[in-house]
């Protein structure tokens, strides 16, 4: 079974080249973040033409996340609805083949300092509150997207530029280490542990020619998922050529 995160920076942008890779690669399931769409216009129809079930969770021209998989989503939930107002489209879960995959699309947070920076940060302790309430460390979960936080310092290319960025600061570290306390792991990392492997960069400078990126896309799951986690990669290819994403696919692979 695979599992695969992609934000595709504008699903009606990036429609063709996504609907090229998943013939091309036929995954299980597929987080998709920043699709940038309301629910009816998302490509439903083309993606079900391909034998996918589509769940979708947008809005116009910002954020917007969608779950497509081979066998029928149950257990959909669209929203944390722990009381606080949720302004914008970034969290989506459903069951698929038994295991609970959640999509989600942290905020960037813009500026450090910022009330944007502050949103971010409090915005991934509800994520932990939800994990708190409504899951279990010992189910099969997976945690799926652009998290917008890169873990460690072989995960940026330049550690010493980026610290004080929002993707790379201590204190958006610290939020996702809290998150993955609850009982989740870095899939990724149960097979690739050098540096040098990006899921981001950025479209200016040379950044993807130069590999001057950062890894903030990730796959994150429990104790019982990771057991059966059989092999992770970064499909750099998926970010060649014009009109691509600045972001990545991340595939993990599991048995059974």
């Amino acid at each position: 079974m695979q599992i695969v995160t992609w934000n595709v920076n504008s699903i009606r942008a990036r429609k063709e080249r996504v609907l090229a890779w998943v013939v091309a690669q036929q995954p299980d399931v597929l987080c998709l973040q920043e699709t940038k769409v309301t629910d009816d216009a998302f490509p439903r129809t083309d993606f079900e033409a391909l034998g996918y079930h589509v769940t979708v969770f947008g809005q116009r021209t910002y954020n917007g996340v969608a779950i497509l998989s081979r066998t029928p989503p149950t257990e959909v939930v669209r929203a944390f609805a722990d009381g606080e107002e949720e302004p914008e489209a970034r969290f989506l879960t459903a069951v698929v083949s038994g295991i609970q995959v959640m999509c989600v699309y942290v905020p960037n947070g813009q500026v450090v300092g910022s009330d944007k920076f502050s949103y971010k940060l409090a915005w991934l302790s509800r994520l932990r509150r939800y994990l708190d309430r409504h899951c279990d460390p010992a189910d099969l979960l997976a945690l799926c997207g652009d998290l917008n936080v890169a873990p460690e310092s072989r995960d940026v290319h330049d550690p010493a530029a980026w610290q004080d960025t929002v993707l790379f600061h201590s204190a958006a570290r610290a939020a996702l280490q809290e998150l993955c306390a609850w009982g989740l792991v870095d899939a990724f990392r149960l097979h690739h542990t050098e540096s040098g492997l990006y899921s981001w960069w950025d479209y200016r400078q040379l950044a993807f020619p130069k590999n001057h990126g950062l890894r903030i896309d990730h796959i994150l799951v429990t104790a019982p998922l990771a057991a059966r986690c059989t092999g992770a990669r970064i499909d750099r290819e998926a970010r060649k050529g014009q009109g691509a994403s600045d972001h990545a696919p991340v595939i993990v692979s599991f048995s059974g």
